[in-house]
């Protein structure tokens, strides 16, 4: 080798050397609030991108649709006192769809948050890092450098995003399919009393709103349990069947003592923002469980994924 190659060389090893060094301490680059939001819309891009993504929120989309069309065919869109195809029976608010097609909204998100909405929550946060990890991409996320903290906010913040997408996606398709399928107008609470359309459309997003934060606490332990494992597949199934235990533990009357203390239990209060006033104890006590899943769960997802190896 000629002395200037060498020359060449050793300049290159050396710049690349002080790329290493100055790259994790640079106030601005990775640290700045704008790279952290940077990365954080690409994990939202990349995300919504996903066949995965678009298959989950056609199925929840579905879900009302097809509720509204076997509500129509039953009743043959007559406004009857029972409103139900089964006099009332099936998911709550079922019975007063056929009065006001408003009611869908709530029927739907009855009949979706105890399996449909958190199951889709639970295979986008199962997969947010062991996804990575099975792909081999996680190294060079880290190599970024992102940061390990870091990265993990955005990855829950994403999961957080998906929360509230796949719930507005719902109560949307639920308020367009009611609104075509039945009559619309003033709604009666479930207090008794009538507010105008308007505002029950408001009530409905502020309802959508509820059950997407009833679902951080899912989405936290779905994080975690990402973290323990190099297989997406893996966390997947591992939360999803966490859904299901918890959800026929809160269903078995002899264990009512531990019911209060399962992040399933208060899901359906949201039915409680329909009320006039608002009754906000079972709302509370939910946002308060939620709060303490995400803190125990996301403390356990920080715990692990900062000291975790990683080699893929």
């Amino acid at each position: 080798m000629s002395q200037a190659e060498r020359s060449r060389a050793e300049k290159s090893q050396a710049e690349k050397s002080q790329a290493r060094r100055a790259r994790p301490s640079d106030p601005q680059g990775s640290r700045h609030p704008l790279w952290t939001l940077g990365l954080l819309r690409s994990e939202i891009t990349t995300l919504l991108r996903r066949h995965r993504t678009y298959a989950l929120l056609a199925v929840l989309a579905a879900v009302p649709v097809l509720i509204g069309i076997a509500v129509r065919i039953e009743t043959g869109g007559g406004g009857g006192g029972e409103g139900g195809p089964d006099g009332g029976a099936g998911p709550a608010f079922l019975a007063q769809v056929t009065n006001n097609g408003y009611f869908l909204v709530f029927a739907a998100l009855a009949a979706t948050l105890p399996v449909f909405l958190p199951m889709a929550v639970g295979v986008v946060a199962g997969d947010a890092v062991a996804g990575e990890a099975n792909s081999g991409t996680l190294r060079y996320l880290l190599v970024a450098p992102a940061g390990r903290t870091r990265l993990l906010l955005v990855k829950y913040a994403s999961v957080l995003v998906f929360c509230l997408i796949a719930t507005l996606v719902v109560a949307v398709s639920a308020l367009a399919a009611g609104a075509l399928l039945f009559p619309v107008g003033d709604v009666t609470t479930i207090s008794g009393t009538r507010i105008g359309f308007g505002e029950g459309v408001v009530r409905a997003a502020l309802t959508a709103l509820v059950v997407a934060v009833s679902l951080t606490g899912f989405a936290a332990i779905g994080l975690f349990v990402s973290t323990l494992t190099g297989s997406g597949i893996g966390a997947m199934a591992a939360t999803v069947g966490l859904l299901i235990t918890v959800q026929i533990l809160d269903s078995i009357p002899q264990l009512s003592g531990v019911h209060p203390y399962l992040f399933a239990h208060y899901w359906m209060s949201f039915a409680d923002v329909l009320r006039e006033p608002v009754y906000w104890d079972d709302l509370s006590r939910n946002f308060q469980l939620q709060g303490l899943y995400v803190a125990v769960f996301g403390s356990a997802a920080w715990a692990r994924f900062t000291a975790k190896d990683i080699t893929a």
